[in-house]
């Protein structure tokens, strides 16, 4: 049975469930692991599934979907295009949906806006294919009834205005790192007034390399918030998400960890500013992801001017 959690409704009419199941597994494949975490999900009612081309497992992740018996149609599939394929958008497609096997893709998101040749050379914004010539390119497909709804992931401000002054078809939904750390107020503002909804990747943070559980489940009034309405620090975060308006999509293999996340508890106003406030403590306004640590200031070949980042410092990070 499905688990009973809020619908959102998209710009384009279509809906889609408001928590889903990340299949990031921290590395490019885990296909035996994805494929096992899917049919888990699936028996926990999740029914809303997050890979992309990029974590190298849509085989694996479309098989646990098929296997399941549950309807196609009841069933919200997302996948992405890498950044190595903005110049073939049609063949990148092709290739994902062959490899997932389920008929069509509810939605497809561009996972970066950062264009990258086959030898992993990252252009610059003003070089073609850019993120306009690429959404040209996704808006076709909407033409071929193979995916129901386009969108994009790690847009800013900045980046989606330029896509926004040039696009027949507005992102329904844009995948960035949300959590109490990084609650992107400005950003969700924004995307409010264009009719984009928000997707939180990395809602409960992920842990530092030394194993460390993301900084804010030790947070002594999140613990307390969780007391009281008889759950765990990660309900109340998903819980949090979800009632902000932002669809979630936590990762999870542990079986009873996956219950908990699809299992959200009603915040009072109180509860909801406590977390709302969380990111205001210092230092706690933050990103969690240890990229920021590869290049500091850049990020896949763009500087964080680039992307819209002007506000978040390369020093801080939790790696």
């Amino acid at each position: 049975m499905a688990a009973d959690i809020p619908v959102f409704t998209l710009n384009d009419g279509t809906k889609i469930p408001s928590i889903g199941m990340g299949c990031w597994m921290g590395t490019p494949g885990g296909g035996e692991k994805a494929y096992k975490m899917c049919q888990n999900a699936i028996k926990c009612g999740y029914r809303h599934f997050d890979t992309a081309f990029g974590y190298a497992n849509e085989e694996w992740v479309g098989r646990a979907i098929r296997e399941s018996g549950i309807p196609r149609g009841e069933i919200y599939l997302t996948t992405k295009l890498p950044n190595h394929h903005h110049h073939k958008v049609k063949e990148s497609f092709e290739e994902s949906i062959k490899a997932l096997d389920c008929g069509y893709v509810d939605l497809y998101l561009m996972h970066w806006p950062q264009s990258s040749e086959d030898d992993g050379k990252f252009l610059q914004p003003d070089e073609h294919p850019t993120i306009v010539d690429t959404w040209k390119e996704m808006e076709k497909l909407l033409e071929t009834g193979k995916v129901k709804t386009i969108g994009v992931s790690n847009f800013s401000i900045k980046t989606l205005t330029q896509l926004l002054a040039d696009c027949d078809v507005i992102p329904a939904t844009n995948q960035v790192e949300l959590h109490p750390c990084l609650p992107s107020n400005e950003l969700k503002a924004f995307c409010e007034s264009k009719g984009i909804v928000l997707t939180a990747y990395s809602p409960l943070g992920r842990p530092t390399i030394t194993g460390t559980p993301p900084i804010f489940f030790n947070d002594k009034t999140i613990a307390s918030i969780a007391q009281n309405n008889s759950a765990s620090p990660a309900q109340i975060i998903v819980s949090w998400g979800v009632q902000r308006g932002t669809i979630v999509v936590p990762k999870s293999e542990n079986v009873e960890r996956m219950k908990a996340n699809i299992t959200l508890v009603k915040l009072s106003a109180e509860d909801m500013q406590a977390v709302d406030n969380f990111h205001k403590q210092p230092g706690m306004h933050r990103s969690l992801l240890s990229y920021h640590n590869a290049d500091p200031g850049r990020v896949f070949g763009w500087t964080y001017a680039d992307m819209g980042w002007d506000e978040m410092k390369p020093g801080g990070i939790i790696s």
